[in-house]
């Protein structure tokens, strides 16, 4: 009886999907998934290369070791042949490509990565995981009118305040930090001259907070996000990439920690990039139902990690119906189909649209 029961309940099951599933397929994702208009900006898209066609990019031996590596490429849709034969540059051209082909999607933030800083204040490139330099992703974002330039540059570097001056001279949206791989202290008094710069520029600060998992190693301690209390107290713009959402510091859940932060800085965003990802099951439910979060989100993809199994709809079946999850991942372009998981979440079109807004970028 107890197989038969089991064998209905599969048919039906499976009934259930295939009807779904052609519904899917024979008609357009409906406009509430998908919403309407190319007017969105994506603050969060990285890229990456290994110095092909003078890029000056690199990855360090560590991380080129690591499993996470090849993954990488995979998401990025290139190979190590094609790296080398058409140079770096081909992963913004395919992010352009894209952004273009998008339905919703009018720009993207190229972010560029500076490094690990030694005593001396130069790059340590046995240190730096990852390097992605301002110049690069400068002139590679003026090659395409859908990319914005997005610089990084560590505060410990002995001319910060002038590569600082030159971002804002070249048009860089804001600045992009990783405290746990480019080992800064946000907390550090040293950093406060370069407060202050960013304040008289108007130059927002993008910085990663919560345990850092995409690499192989990090400092998670300086991800902390009591330690953005510094620059938040003078005035800085800061916007706390994935708002926090992983691990914990001094035993506190690091979104707990940030979330009263929002009531008492009005200066502080988080942006909603990576929140759909496997290991932050729940968070987007949280995201969108927390009060202090109301007009302080931004969106982001955190391209390229929006790829299977790191991302699917069918995860969020608990906040989503099933043919939602089937006529989302029926959407081929990584953009719409990442803007229509979000909004079936609940992610208001505000949001969207408020992005764009706030740096008068729209």
């Amino acid at each position: 009886m107890n197989a038969l029961k089991k064998w209905i309940a599969f048919c039906a099951l499976s009934i259930g999907l295939g009807v779904t599933a052609f519904y899917a397929v024979t008609s357009e994702p409906p406009t509430e998934l998908t919403g309407t208009g190319k007017t969105i900006i994506d603050f969060h898209t990285h890229v990456a290369g290994l110095g092909y066609g003078n890029s000056g990019c690199f990855i360090n031996r560590e991380m080129r070791d690591n499993i996470r590596f090849p993954l990488y490429l995979w998401a990025m849709g290139v190979s190590l042949d094609e790296l080398e034969a058409q140079g770096d540059s081909i992963v913004v051209k395919k992010v352009s490509d894209a952004v273009a082909q998008s339905t919703r999607v009018d720009k993207a933030v190229i972010l560029a990565m500076d490094g690990v800083i030694d005593a001396e204040g130069n790059l340590d490139k046995n240190l730096t995981q990852i390097y992605i330099p301002n110049d690069y992703v400068y002139e590679q974002t003026q090659k395409y009118p859908n990319l914005l330039y997005a610089a990084s540059i560590n505060p410990y570097r002995k001319d910060s305040i002038q590569r600082l001056e030159q971002a804002k001279t070249q048009g860089a949206v804001l600045i992009k930090w990783l405290p746990s791989i480019m080992y800064i202290d946000p907390a550090d008094p040293a950093l406060i001259p370069f407060y202050q710069k960013m304040i008289e520029l108007n130059m927002p600060l993008l910085t990663h907070t919560g345990m850092e998992k995409s690499f192989s190693s990090a400092r998670d301690e300086l991800a902390d996000p009591k330690k953005l209390t510094l620059p938040l107290s003078m005035g800085v713009t800061v916007i706390a990439a994935h708002i926090a959402t992983t691990g914990e510091s001094h035993g506190e859940d690091n979104f707990e920690r940030i979330l009263p932060m929002f009531k008492q800085y009005p200066n502080l965003y988080g942006d909603i990039s990576s929140l759909t990802q496997v290991n932050k099951l729940g968070f987007m439910r949280k995201v969108v139902n927390a009060p202090e979060l109301q007009g302080h989100l931004i969106y982001g993809t955190d391209w390229p990690l929006q790829f299977f199994p790191l991302v699917s709809p069918l995860y969020h079946l608990g906040d989503i119906t099933l043919k939602q999850a089937i006529q989302i991942s029926l959407i081929r372009n990584q953009w719409d189909r990442d803007v229509a998981l979000k909004r079936a979440m609940g992610v208001k079109e505000e949001v969207f649209q408020w992005s764009g807004k706030l740096f008068n970028r729209g």
